[in-house]
Protein backbone atom coordinates (compact mmCIF):
# COMPACT_ATOMS: atom_id res chain seq x y z
CA UNK A 1 0.00 0.00 0.00
CA UNK A 2 1.52 3.54 -0.95
CA UNK A 3 2.12 6.15 1.92
CA UNK A 4 -0.55 4.36 3.89
CA UNK A 5 -3.59 6.53 1.91
CA UNK A 6 -6.87 5.06 1.77
CA UNK A 7 -7.43 6.95 -1.28
CA UNK A 8 -4.99 8.98 -3.31
CA UNK A 9 -6.00 11.33 -6.01
CA UNK A 10 -3.51 12.94 -8.36
CA UNK A 11 -4.04 15.53 -11.11
CA UNK A 12 -7.26 14.32 -12.42
CA UNK A 13 -8.37 15.53 -15.38
CA UNK A 14 -11.69 14.89 -17.05
CA UNK A 15 -12.78 15.76 -20.75
CA UNK A 16 -16.13 16.16 -22.20
CA UNK A 17 -16.53 16.59 -25.95
CA UNK A 18 -19.49 19.12 -25.96
CA UNK A 19 -21.40 19.78 -29.28
CA UNK A 20 -21.64 17.55 -32.42
CA UNK A 21 -20.15 16.66 -36.20
CA UNK A 22 -18.02 19.43 -37.15
CA UNK A 23 -18.97 21.79 -34.46
CA UNK A 24 -17.57 20.56 -30.81
CA UNK A 25 -15.88 21.91 -27.81
CA UNK A 26 -14.00 20.09 -25.23
CA UNK A 27 -14.82 20.70 -21.72
CA UNK A 28 -12.40 20.47 -18.69
CA UNK A 29 -15.40 19.31 -15.83
CA UNK A 30 -12.39 18.23 -13.63
CA UNK A 31 -9.17 19.80 -14.29
CA UNK A 32 -5.98 18.56 -12.24
CA UNK A 33 -7.57 17.85 -9.38
CA UNK A 34 -5.66 16.52 -6.30
CA UNK A 35 -6.29 15.25 -2.61
CA UNK A 36 -6.00 12.26 -0.45
CA UNK A 37 -7.13 10.37 2.68
CA UNK A 38 -5.23 9.08 4.95
CA UNK A 39 -5.47 5.22 5.82
CA UNK A 40 -5.68 5.18 9.37
CA UNK A 41 -7.67 8.67 10.01
CA UNK A 42 -11.19 8.85 9.28
CA UNK A 43 -11.91 12.21 7.93
CA UNK A 44 -15.34 13.52 6.32
CA UNK A 45 -13.54 15.88 3.14
CA UNK A 46 -16.66 18.37 1.83
CA UNK A 47 -16.74 19.38 -2.16
CA UNK A 48 -18.51 22.79 -2.22
CA UNK A 49 -18.95 24.58 -5.08
CA UNK A 50 -21.97 26.10 -7.49
CA UNK A 51 -23.69 23.98 -10.05
CA UNK A 52 -21.41 22.98 -12.96
CA UNK A 53 -18.43 23.05 -10.52
CA UNK A 54 -17.07 19.39 -10.85
CA UNK A 55 -18.44 18.18 -7.98
CA UNK A 56 -20.52 15.04 -8.58
CA UNK A 57 -18.19 14.58 -11.89
CA UNK A 58 -15.28 13.49 -9.18
CA UNK A 59 -17.70 11.33 -7.33
CA UNK A 60 -18.43 9.86 -10.41
CA UNK A 61 -15.05 9.32 -11.28
CA UNK A 62 -14.06 7.79 -7.53
CA UNK A 63 -16.87 5.64 -8.23
CA UNK A 64 -15.66 4.09 -11.48
CA UNK A 65 -18.59 5.21 -13.02
CA UNK A 66 -16.63 7.34 -15.28
CA UNK A 67 -13.13 6.63 -16.49
CA UNK A 68 -10.37 9.86 -16.62
CA UNK A 69 -8.72 11.36 -19.52
CA UNK A 70 -5.20 11.72 -17.52
CA UNK A 71 -4.32 11.62 -14.13
CA UNK A 72 -5.10 8.67 -11.27
CA UNK A 73 -6.96 7.30 -8.74
CA UNK A 74 -5.74 5.09 -6.16
CA UNK A 75 -7.58 2.99 -3.40
CA UNK A 76 -5.46 1.38 -1.07
CA UNK A 77 -2.35 1.74 -3.65
CA UNK A 78 -4.13 0.05 -6.23
CA UNK A 79 -5.41 2.05 -9.67
CA UNK A 80 -9.03 2.34 -9.60
CA UNK A 81 -9.19 1.22 -12.93
CA UNK A 82 -8.02 -2.36 -12.02
CA UNK A 83 -10.19 -2.70 -8.81
CA UNK A 84 -13.86 -1.80 -10.89
CA UNK A 85 -16.60 -3.94 -10.49
CA UNK A 86 -14.67 -6.11 -8.51
CA UNK A 87 -16.67 -7.12 -5.01
CA UNK A 88 -13.94 -5.81 -2.42
CA UNK A 89 -13.69 -2.27 -4.06
CA UNK A 90 -17.90 -2.51 -4.32
CA UNK A 91 -18.02 -3.53 -0.31
CA UNK A 92 -15.39 -0.86 0.54
CA UNK A 93 -16.66 2.21 -1.55
CA UNK A 94 -20.29 3.06 -0.91
CA UNK A 95 -22.41 5.56 -2.80
CA UNK A 96 -25.25 7.49 -1.27
CA UNK A 97 -27.07 9.82 -3.40
CA UNK A 98 -29.41 12.72 -3.72
CA UNK A 99 -32.91 11.55 -3.94
CA UNK A 100 -33.79 8.16 -1.87
CA UNK A 101 -37.21 8.05 -4.36
CA UNK A 102 -34.81 7.41 -6.94
CA UNK A 103 -32.41 4.83 -5.41
CA UNK A 104 -34.88 2.47 -4.90
CA UNK A 105 -37.56 0.87 -7.50
CA UNK A 106 -41.31 2.15 -6.76
CA UNK A 107 -42.58 -1.25 -7.15
CA UNK A 108 -39.53 -3.37 -5.04
CA UNK A 109 -39.72 -3.56 -0.75
CA UNK A 110 -37.35 -1.77 0.86
CA UNK A 111 -36.28 -4.97 2.67
CA UNK A 112 -35.36 -6.95 -0.33
CA UNK A 113 -32.36 -4.42 -1.06
CA UNK A 114 -31.13 -5.06 2.16
CA UNK A 115 -31.38 -8.58 1.62
CA UNK A 116 -30.26 -9.08 -1.74
CA UNK A 117 -27.17 -6.61 -0.48
CA UNK A 118 -26.26 -8.67 1.96
CA UNK A 119 -26.69 -12.26 1.03
CA UNK A 120 -24.52 -10.69 -1.96
CA UNK A 121 -21.70 -9.54 0.31
CA UNK A 122 -21.95 -11.86 3.33
CA UNK A 123 -22.09 -15.79 4.28
CA UNK A 124 -25.18 -15.92 6.53
CA UNK A 125 -27.48 -18.30 7.24
CA UNK A 126 -30.80 -18.76 5.07
CA UNK A 127 -33.62 -16.15 6.04
CA UNK A 128 -31.32 -14.92 8.82
CA UNK A 129 -29.90 -11.01 8.17
CA UNK A 130 -28.11 -10.03 11.45
CA UNK A 131 -26.01 -6.84 9.30
CA UNK A 132 -29.41 -5.89 8.33
CA UNK A 133 -30.81 -5.01 11.82
CA UNK A 134 -27.30 -3.73 12.86
CA UNK A 135 -26.98 -1.04 9.82
CA UNK A 136 -30.44 -0.85 10.46
CA UNK A 137 -29.66 0.60 14.14
CA UNK A 138 -26.91 2.57 13.41
CA UNK A 139 -29.09 5.18 11.36
CA UNK A 140 -32.16 5.27 13.78
CA UNK A 141 -34.59 2.52 12.16
CA UNK A 142 -35.45 -0.82 12.84
CA UNK A 143 -36.60 -4.14 10.54
CA UNK A 144 -40.06 -3.44 11.76
CA UNK A 145 -40.16 -0.09 9.64
CA UNK A 146 -39.55 -1.13 6.58
CA UNK A 147 -41.11 -4.68 6.34
CA UNK A 148 -43.34 -5.29 3.47
CA UNK A 149 -42.69 -1.31 2.68
CA UNK A 150 -42.74 0.12 -0.71
CA UNK A 151 -40.49 3.29 -0.88
CA UNK A 152 -43.69 5.38 -1.42
CA UNK A 153 -44.86 4.14 2.14
CA UNK A 154 -41.94 6.10 4.31
CA UNK A 155 -40.95 9.75 4.33
CA UNK A 156 -38.12 11.09 3.02
CA UNK A 157 -36.02 11.30 5.90
CA UNK A 158 -36.78 7.59 6.16
CA UNK A 159 -35.94 6.46 3.18
CA UNK A 160 -32.55 8.63 2.83
CA UNK A 161 -31.14 6.73 6.26
CA UNK A 162 -32.60 3.13 4.63
CA UNK A 163 -30.26 4.56 1.77
CA UNK A 164 -27.22 5.44 4.12
CA UNK A 165 -28.46 1.83 6.02
CA UNK A 166 -28.22 -0.23 3.01
CA UNK A 167 -24.35 1.39 2.59
CA UNK A 168 -23.60 0.23 5.88
CA UNK A 169 -24.31 -3.35 5.55
CA UNK A 170 -20.74 -3.86 3.70
CA UNK A 171 -18.51 -2.43 6.53
CA UNK A 172 -17.36 -0.01 3.97
CA UNK A 173 -14.34 2.19 4.74
CA UNK A 174 -15.63 5.19 2.37
CA UNK A 175 -18.77 6.80 1.29
CA UNK A 176 -19.56 8.97 -1.81
CA UNK A 177 -22.32 11.65 -0.61
CA UNK A 178 -23.41 13.31 -3.11
CA UNK A 179 -25.94 16.19 -1.51
CA UNK A 180 -27.33 13.42 0.11
CA UNK A 181 -30.13 15.92 2.35
CA UNK A 182 -30.73 18.39 -0.31
CA UNK A 183 -33.82 16.50 -0.49
CA UNK A 184 -34.56 15.41 3.06
CA UNK A 185 -37.33 18.28 5.11
CA UNK A 186 -35.13 20.59 6.96
CA UNK A 187 -36.44 19.63 10.13
CA UNK A 188 -34.75 16.08 9.54
CA UNK A 189 -31.66 17.42 8.09
CA UNK A 190 -29.24 17.84 10.96
CA UNK A 191 -30.20 14.12 12.14
CA UNK A 192 -28.79 13.02 8.72
CA UNK A 193 -25.67 15.39 8.75
CA UNK A 194 -25.41 13.80 13.06
CA UNK A 195 -25.17 10.40 11.52
CA UNK A 196 -21.97 11.29 9.22
CA UNK A 197 -20.36 12.55 12.09
CA UNK A 198 -21.59 9.19 13.85
CA UNK A 199 -20.33 7.21 11.29
CA UNK A 200 -16.90 8.97 11.16
CA UNK A 201 -16.10 8.66 15.03
CA UNK A 202 -17.82 5.52 15.93
CA UNK A 203 -17.26 3.04 13.05
CA UNK A 204 -14.00 4.65 11.48
CA UNK A 205 -15.52 5.72 8.34
CA UNK A 206 -14.15 7.99 5.58
CA UNK A 207 -17.04 10.42 4.15
CA UNK A 208 -16.17 12.44 0.95
CA UNK A 209 -19.53 15.03 1.43
CA UNK A 210 -20.56 16.62 -1.47
CA UNK A 211 -23.02 19.75 -1.06
CA UNK A 212 -23.52 23.51 -1.97
CA UNK A 213 -24.94 23.81 1.64
CA UNK A 214 -21.93 25.70 3.65
CA UNK A 215 -23.86 25.79 6.95
CA UNK A 216 -23.81 21.80 6.65
CA UNK A 217 -20.24 21.45 5.23
CA UNK A 218 -18.94 23.70 8.37
CA UNK A 219 -20.98 21.76 10.75
CA UNK A 220 -19.72 18.11 9.84
CA UNK A 221 -16.58 18.15 7.70
CA UNK A 222 -12.58 18.03 8.84
CA UNK A 223 -11.46 19.26 5.45
CA UNK A 224 -13.63 21.25 2.66
CA UNK A 225 -12.54 21.86 -1.22
CA UNK A 226 -13.94 24.61 -2.78
CA UNK A 227 -14.38 23.61 -6.15
CA UNK A 228 -15.01 26.27 -9.21
CA UNK A 229 -15.35 24.91 -13.00
CA UNK A 230 -13.36 22.02 -12.04
CA UNK A 231 -10.71 23.12 -10.02
CA UNK A 232 -9.96 23.17 -6.26
CA UNK A 233 -9.46 26.87 -5.91
CA UNK A 234 -8.76 26.54 -2.03
CA UNK A 235 -8.59 22.99 0.18
CA UNK A 236 -7.71 23.04 3.82
CA UNK A 237 -9.17 22.76 7.20
CA UNK A 238 -13.20 23.99 7.26
CA UNK A 239 -12.95 26.24 10.06
CA UNK A 240 -10.37 28.31 8.23
CA UNK A 241 -11.21 28.02 4.65
CA UNK A 242 -14.92 28.87 5.85
CA UNK A 243 -13.93 31.64 8.79
CA UNK A 244 -11.39 33.12 7.17
CA UNK A 245 -11.39 32.39 2.95
CA UNK A 246 -9.00 33.52 1.22
CA UNK A 247 -9.86 32.87 -2.84
CA UNK A 248 -11.93 35.77 -3.81
CA UNK A 249 -14.17 33.16 -5.36
CA UNK A 250 -14.65 31.36 -1.83
CA UNK A 251 -15.30 34.60 -0.43
CA UNK A 252 -18.17 35.25 -3.03
CA UNK A 253 -19.74 31.91 -2.28
CA UNK A 254 -19.60 32.49 1.68
CA UNK A 255 -21.70 36.01 1.18
CA UNK A 256 -24.31 34.72 -1.34
CA UNK A 257 -25.31 30.90 0.05
CA UNK A 258 -28.82 31.16 -1.11
CA UNK A 259 -31.67 29.78 1.26
CA UNK A 260 -32.10 25.98 1.40
CA UNK A 261 -34.81 24.54 -1.26
CA UNK A 262 -35.26 21.04 -1.64
CA UNK A 263 -36.58 21.94 -5.24
CA UNK A 264 -33.73 23.97 -6.33
CA UNK A 265 -31.83 20.78 -7.59
CA UNK A 266 -28.14 22.00 -8.03
CA UNK A 267 -26.60 19.58 -10.89
CA UNK A 268 -23.66 18.48 -12.75
CA UNK A 269 -24.86 18.73 -16.77
CA UNK A 270 -22.86 18.76 -19.47
CA UNK A 271 -25.30 20.91 -20.80
CA UNK A 272 -23.90 24.38 -19.47
CA UNK A 273 -24.83 28.02 -19.52
CA UNK A 274 -23.44 30.81 -21.43
CA UNK A 275 -21.05 31.81 -18.39
CA UNK A 276 -20.12 28.63 -17.94
CA UNK A 277 -18.97 27.99 -21.02
CA UNK A 278 -17.09 31.25 -20.83
CA UNK A 279 -15.53 30.15 -17.49
CA UNK A 280 -14.79 26.78 -18.62
CA UNK A 281 -12.69 27.52 -21.16
CA UNK A 282 -10.98 30.93 -20.02
CA UNK A 283 -7.44 31.16 -20.37
CA UNK A 284 -5.96 32.29 -16.91
CA UNK A 285 -7.69 31.90 -14.57
CA UNK A 286 -11.27 30.99 -14.37
CA UNK A 287 -13.04 33.21 -12.34
CA UNK A 288 -11.27 36.39 -13.73
CA UNK A 289 -14.50 37.33 -15.33
CA UNK A 290 -16.34 37.57 -11.87
CA UNK A 291 -13.45 38.32 -9.60
CA UNK A 292 -13.48 42.02 -7.57
CA UNK A 293 -9.61 41.51 -7.06
CA UNK A 294 -8.58 40.38 -10.66
CA UNK A 295 -5.66 42.30 -12.92
CA UNK A 296 -3.96 41.63 -15.99
CA UNK A 297 -1.98 38.30 -15.04
CA UNK A 298 -5.05 36.32 -14.11
CA UNK A 299 -6.54 37.14 -17.92
CA UNK A 300 -3.17 35.42 -19.35
CA UNK A 301 -1.89 32.89 -16.54
CA UNK A 302 -3.09 29.90 -14.75
CA UNK A 303 -2.56 30.32 -11.03
CA UNK A 304 -0.51 27.78 -9.44
CA UNK A 305 -1.84 26.25 -6.19
CA UNK A 306 0.26 28.47 -3.16
CA UNK A 307 0.43 27.49 0.49
CA UNK A 308 -1.03 30.03 2.74
CA UNK A 309 -2.30 29.14 6.37
CA UNK A 310 -2.07 25.73 6.30
CA UNK A 311 -4.19 25.50 3.14
CA UNK A 312 -3.47 25.66 -0.55
CA UNK A 313 -5.14 28.70 -2.69
CA UNK A 314 -5.15 28.40 -6.55
CA UNK A 315 -4.70 32.41 -6.99
CA UNK A 316 -1.87 34.78 -8.20
CA UNK A 317 -2.72 37.21 -5.52
CA UNK A 318 -0.77 34.81 -3.02
CA UNK A 319 2.26 34.45 -5.47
Amino acid sequence: MKNGKLLAVDNLTKVFTKGQGLVKSKIEAVSKVSFDLELDRPEILTLAGESGSGKSTVAKLILGFETPTTGSILYKGEPIANLKGKKDFMRAVQPIFQNPFETFNPLKKVQSYFHETERNFTQTSPGQYPLTEKSLQLVGLTSAEIKDKYPSEMSGGQLQRASIARALITNPSLLIADEPVSMIDASLRMSVVNLFKTLKEEAQVSIIYITHDLATAYYISDRIAIMLRGQFVELGSVKKVLDNPLHPYSQLLKTSVPAPDPRDRWTEDIALSDLETKEYTRKGCKFAGRCPKVFDLCHEQEPDHHAVDDRLVKCHLYA
